[in-house]
């Protein structure tokens, strides 16, 4: 049987502009087929057996061409997968959508097609530029500024745009910013017109001057000429605006930082990502309940998480859990177990591993099976051992970083020492400005890898780390 193929728009700029309808094809995919432009972190939001299929077109550079992405799609269909073609911004906005479209009906493979945001309208509107506005501009008008067949590489009809009223919107044309600007005076557009260029920043002149201010300008980028171009509808500025911040850590993880960021402003990146690997066998983690501890103690979220899916591999339920209390190092943790149907016994007030050894070393009452990563902190152990208490250490899972991706940010956030090795071994650059660690544990091996720590999270939620720079941030600014 043939598979399907979704022709998806991706949005621009930020992954969650991605449409509800995008992103459960990008869940359901079997395999993803992408290029260049798509928004930081999109492809994690893929099912975790998708195939990913980096199909690239970028000006400029060695790339896949058209007849081969299409054969691609053709192909992967063919093999019975549900397929997602995911396309930066819309797939109809100069995407070669309809030629895909046209390739798979010729081909007799199904398809949908997904509409996305495009940044033709998207990137403007994030710096504050409107493309039409009221008794400002009534029409707006999308261009190609890369067009086949004329002399200059520009659209062949550029002279009879330069006359209309409404705003003129080019893609793809940073390269030729200064002979576009040209054309289009020469034509009769006045030199004292509104322009700005947008993209990661923004910068706003008129068409006289947008070349030499542009200069130097990261790709990609928006062009917009015409009298919204001088309006700035943005709202007050946020604390993080303009700052790049780092995150690192298991998706899961990464996404609750995402979540806590949004409101804050800020670029997140995701710098290395790990994935959950189970260390313990549902065999082994049976024995360690025959035991009858006294406590099970979590010193992460990612414990709950492999215990329980242990537990169900044994067909052990909660019942086998019977006399057993629970810990929970912080908020994190604690809710993991409570979407379990288990409410912790205990969560320290410090949410650290060395005040939830203090705090079950007060209880007295052992053993205390400690479940939780194969480098986790042994402050726990060290202090019930110095209180007489009888404890087990048990090695749920481990961590697999992946590769590390070699971007500047101004600040790194780190939810474990295991983390903060990683990341550094892996080639990771230190932050032009500090790190904001989870737990003592965390900052102090941060510390002795030379990185700078300018705060440490009162506790271990994301809402918490990001407080933390926050307050770092202000104080910083006094």
């Amino acid at each position: 049987m043939s598979g399907f193929v979704w022709l998806v728009g991706a949005g621009c700029a930020r992954r969650d502009l991605l449409t509800l309808a995008g992103l459960e094809c990008l869940k359901r995919a079997d395999a993803v087929v992408y290029d260049d432009l798509l928004p930081e972190g999109l492809l994690d939001l893929a099912g975790p057996g998708a195939e990913l299929h980096y199909m690239g077109k970028r000006l400029g550079k060695h790339s896949a061409s058209q007849e081969e992405i299409n054969q691609a799609l053709i192909s992967l269909a063919r093999a019975g997968k549900n397929v997602c073609r995911l396309k930066g911004g819309d797939p109809f906005v100069f995407g070669r959508g309809g030629e895909e479209a046209l390739a798979l009906r010729a081909a007799g493979v199904p398809f949908a097609l997904v509409p996305g945001v495009t940044s033709a309208v998207a990137v403007p509107e994030l710096w504050g530029i409107p493309v039409t506005h009221r008794a400002v501009s009534r029409s707006f008008h999308v261009i190609t500024a890369h067009t086949a067949g004329t002399g200059d590489g520009l659209p062949e009809d550029l002279d009879r745009l330069a006359g209309l009223s409404g705003t003129l919107v080019f893609l793809m044309g940073l390269s030729r910013l200064e002979a576009l600007a040209r054309r289009l005076m020469a034509a009769g557009k006045p030199p004292g017109t509104p322009a700005a260029v947008v993209g990661g920043t923004v910068v706003r002149g008129d068409l006289a001057h947008i070349a030499p201010l542009a200069e130097g300008f990261p790709p990609p980028a928006v062009i917009v000429v015409g009298d919204t171009a001088a309006l700035d509808l943005t709202g007050p500025a946020r604390p993080l605006d303009g700052v790049r911040v780092g995150v690192t850590g298991t998706r899961s993880f990464q996404d609750k930082l995402r979540a806590a960021l949004l409101p804050w402003g800020g670029e997140v990146l995701a710098l290395q990502t790990s994935r959950v690997e189970p260390a313990c066998s549902a065999g082994r983690l049976a024995a360690a309940l025959e035991r009858k501890p006294a406590w099970a103690a979590f010193t992460s979220p990612n414990g709950p998480e492999v215990f329980f899916r242990l537990l169900a591999q044994d067909r052990l339920d909660l019942r086998a859990l019977s006399g057993v209390k629970f810990a929970a190092v912080g908020p994190g943790t604690a809710g993991a177990l409570e979407r379990r149907g288990i409410y912790p016994d205990l969560t320290p007030r410090t949410h650290d591993t060395a005040a939830l050894g203090r705090a079950l070393a007060e209880r007295g009452e052992g053993p205390v099976l400690l479940a939780g990563a194969e480098n986790a902190s042994d402050a726990p152990e060290r202090i019930l051992t110095a209180a007489g208490v009888a404890w087990e250490r048990l090695v749920l899972y481990r961590l697999i970083p992946g590769p590390v991706r070699n971007e500047e940010v101004d600040y790194l956030l780190l939810g474990s020492a295991g983390g903060a090795e990683n990341y550094l071994s892996g080639g990771g650059r230190p932050p032009r400005k500090g790190c904001i660690c989870i737990g003592a544990h965390t900052a102090r091996r941060a510390e002795e890898l030379g990185l700078s720590v300018l705060a440490r999270s009162a506790d271990t939620t994301g809402e918490g780390m990001v407080r933390a720079l926050l307050e770092s941030r202000l104080e910083g600014s006094l």
